[in-house]
C-alpha cells in the first residue's frame, strides 16, 4: 500500500496577501490557483521549491467561526516544519527580509532549528535535519 498526505489546509484572511508572503518571502511555488465559481472561492495550493511532499492549501476563512483560527491553527505550538538543505542560507535570507523569528537558531540532536512566524502568527520550524535522522532519508 502507498498513501500520501498531499495537502494541509491553512486558514488565511486573504488569498492574495497569503500568496504574497508564501511566494515572495518564503519562495514557495504556486502549484494551482483556480477560481471555483460554484462555491465562490479559490483553490490555492503552494509548496516549497523543488519539494515532493505535502503542499499547503491556502483556505480563506469563509465563516465567522473560522476567523479565530487564522494565525492560531495549533494553539500557539509550532504548526508546520520547513526542512531545508541549507539552514543558514535560508535563515539569513529570511531575517534580512523581516521574517520574525521567535526562537533563535539552535543545534539539536536532530539538526539545526529556529522558530519563525508566518504573516498571521502561525509558528513554523525552519530546520535542517541531520543526514542520519530517519526523516532525512524520506526527503531525499
Amino acid at each position: 500500500m502507498k498513501q500520501n498526505i498531499v495537502h494541509i489546509a491553512l486558514v488565511v484572511k486573504d488569498y492574495d496577501e497569503a500568496l504574497d508572503f508564501y511566494v515572495n518571502k518564503l519562495k514557495f511555488e504556486v502549484i494551482e490557483d483556480t477560481y471555483q465559481p460554484e462555491q465562490d472561492k479559490r483553490w490555492v495550493i503552494v509548496a516549497p521549491p523543488n519539494s515532493q511532499g505535502v503542499a499547503l492549501l491556502l483556505a480563506k476563512a469563509s465563516k465567522p467561526e473560522q476567523l479565530d483560527f487564522i494565525g492560531n491553527q495549533a494553539g500557539g505550538r509550532v504548526f508546520l516544519f520547513l526542512n531545508t538543505d541549507d539552514f543558514w542560507r535560508d535563515y539569513e535570507r529570511m531575517v534580512s527580509i523581516g521574517i520574525h523569528f521567535v526562537r533563535p537558531p539552535a543545534e539539536q540532536d536532530y539538526g539545526t532549528v529556529a522558530v519563525f512566524e508566518d504573516l498571521y502568527g502561525n509558528r513554523w520550524d525552519l530546520l535542517q535535519l541531520n543526514t542520519d535522522h530517519p526523516m532525512s532519508k524520506r526527503l531525499m
